[in-house]
């Protein structure tokens, strides 16, 4: 035993000796010892909370006592660890010079650093040449085990995703788990060779050149306005909202698991969920919380986020056994489930996590599907292959792709997407906004855009005209029951004509296309639309009574120019 330990025995040893409960507590020492070795503990955490208790067979220990029991069965444990390392895996010398070893001061191999991926039991990361072992950081981590894509590898790829990431007390933050230093001799050039740094993007698919690219890495790219003519979007042109890297899935081995909020589990393989279950058709529009983005930044102030303009959104018809029956197949009381069962939590494989009230994923017109295939296609990449959840009616963030794992809970979803993003605050709110004080964003408001001017073909003996085109929507399964157009910024108003296409679902889950055609002598240089629902729900007038710093719900009257020279 290293003479350190030895003279830390002794402390302990007397202190204990003083104890006056030494003798109930010394059995249950030595089992709580004996566990722990097994365990290879490592953290003073994990230590507290499984040494220091108060209650040893029953017996009330004074908390004096408990805290000796506490130290000496630590110091147990850690002793342990010392001699089993030093007898099992390196000489007893070289273990004892590694524990004079300065924490932080260890030169670490390349090849070490690789066998700490992320499926070792104590996962690393590098950043800079430093090293740092994660293990206990993943639990606190704000976007849970996301980080473990980076282990045995550098973070930096993965944390210039987000610039909340750039900031020095999260660098404080990992400079508390540095373990050491990459070896100078697998450095170029003082750094880590580029062929040693993972590309998260490097299984991202190709894109169709069409799309209106607003980030690379991650994919954020927006339908050209031209191309939201159709009722149905193409898949090849449908808004692709990525938050992180596009996850290369096995459609014969990727299996959906439900966990109910008693533990149990069960799992389904995408033949089961294929076959063994009745599959629904529902037409539903997403739309990106932040569609039109652009217009609060230019009509209000500054809005953060991806500058959207009218083509974060599109319209398909999905095809899935809904979630209400592969609950119930799972064992969940639908009639009457349990009263902690308030949340469905939907994880994505990827990470990327969301929730919402098991109210609407039990509803059997809720419409809720665990979505294979889109427009009669298999889901493509970016759309969330081989299966991705579909909530119609609410925002889009709720529809998780390439979903792994569905969770009854009684609360939320604890992912950074779910708390600290997509929701919304006063105007006044700008700076340092409380997120738990207002609720994650689940329906969505009533929307409507322009997304065509033409003039139209002039027939023979009638004045020109000018054709108008766009779409209107609202949430809950609300239809749209007017559109209002004004070809005069406001001053008089008149109704478009609006489609009556061939829709799928037990409400109106999907937007409305519509028409309005005026005399060209009638249309001024500013032309809006507004839409009003089926609750009369309408759109606010303008952007600054609903600004707020995420951008998120921008729905004012859409407002286009109008050039009759052009």
């Amino acid at each position: 035993m290293p003479p350190r330990l030895r003279s830390l025995y002794s402390e302990l040893s007397a202190s204990f000796d003083r104890c006056p409960t030494r003798r109930s507590c010394m059995s249950k020492i030595h089992v709580h010892t004996l566990r722990s070795t097994g365990r290879a503990i490592s953290s003073h955490t994990r230590l507290g909370s499984i040494f220091l208790r108060t209650d040893f067979g029953g017996r009330k220990v004074s908390k004096p006592a408990a805290i000796v029991v506490f130290t000496l069965s630590a110091f147990l444990a850690t002793a342990w660890r010392y001699s089993y390392d030093a007898y099992a895996e390196a000489p007893q010398e070289q273990e004892e010079r590694e524990l004079e070893q300065p924490a932080g001061k260890r030169i670490i191999r390349l090849d070490e650093l690789k066998e700490h991926g992320q499926d070792a039991e104590r996962p690393w990361v590098a950043r800079g040449t430093s090293v740092y072992d994660i293990t206990d950081w993943i639990g606190g981590h704000p976007g849970g085990d996301v980080i473990l894509r980076a282990a045995g590898s550098s973070v930096e790829p993965f944390w210039k995703i987000f610039t909340i990431h750039q900031k020095q007390d999260v660098y404080d933050i990992l400079e508390s788990y540095r373990i050491g230093s990459i070896d100078p001799q697998d450095l170029t050039d003082g750094q880590l060779p580029a062929e040693s740094i993972e590309d998260p993007f490097i299984d991202d698919p190709a894109r169709d050149p069409r799309l209106q690219t607003h980030t690379d890495k991650p994919c954020n790219a927006e339908t050209p306005a031209s191309e939201l003519s159709a009722f149905l979007t193409p898949n090849k042109i449908f808004y692709v909202r990525n938050h992180l890297w596009v996850p290369p899935l096995d459609g014969d081995s990727h299996s959906l698991v439900i966990e109910l909020g008693d533990g149990e589990e069960k799992s389904y393989t995408m033949e089961d969920l294929k076959t063994k279950f009745k599959q629904f058709k529902v037409t539903a529009t997403l739309q990106c919380s932040g569609n039109r983005r652009k217009h609060m930044t230019e009509g209000a102030r500054p809005a953060s986020g991806l500058q959207w303009d009218v083509g974060a959104i599109g319209n398909a018809e999905w095809t899935g056994p809904r979630l209400h029956d592969v609950l119930a197949d799972a064992g969940l009381p639908l009639d009457d489930p349990p009263e902690d069962a308030q949340h469905a939590h939907f994880v994505g494989a990827e990470s990327y996590g969301a929730s919402i009230p098991l109210t609407k994923a039990i509803d059997p017109r809720g419409d809720v599907l665990l979505a294979c295939s889109m427009n009669g296609e298999d889901l493509s990449p970016d759309h969330g292959f081989p299966v991705r959840v579909i909530v119609p009616g609410h925002v889009a963030a709720r529809s998780v792709k390439w979903v792994k794992r569905v969770v009854v809970s009684e609360e939320e979803s604890p992912s950074h997407w779910q708390r600290r993003d997509y929701k919304c605050f006063g105007p006044n709110d700008d700076k340092n906004p409380d997120w738990d004080c207002a609720p994650a964003i689940q329906e969505t408001p009533v929307q409507s855009a322009i997304t065509m001017v033409r003039d139209a073909a002039r027939a023979e003996n009638r004045a020109p005209t000018v054709v108008f085109e766009g779409y209107a929507l609202s949430g809950g399964g609300r239809a749209i029951v007017r559109v209002d157009v004004s070809t005069d910024n406001g001053g008089t108003w008149d109704q478009a004509e609006i489609g009556a296409d061939r829709v799928s679902g037990s409400k109106d889950w999907c937007w409305k296309r519509w028409r309005y055609t005026a005399p060209k002598t009638r249309v001024g240089p500013t032309v809006l639309v507004k839409a009003v629902d089926e609750a009369y729900n309408t759109q606010p007038d303008s952007y600054e009574p609903t600004y707020n710093l995420r951008g998120n719900l921008t729905t004012a009257w859409h407002r286009v120019p109008y050039d009759p020279g052009s």
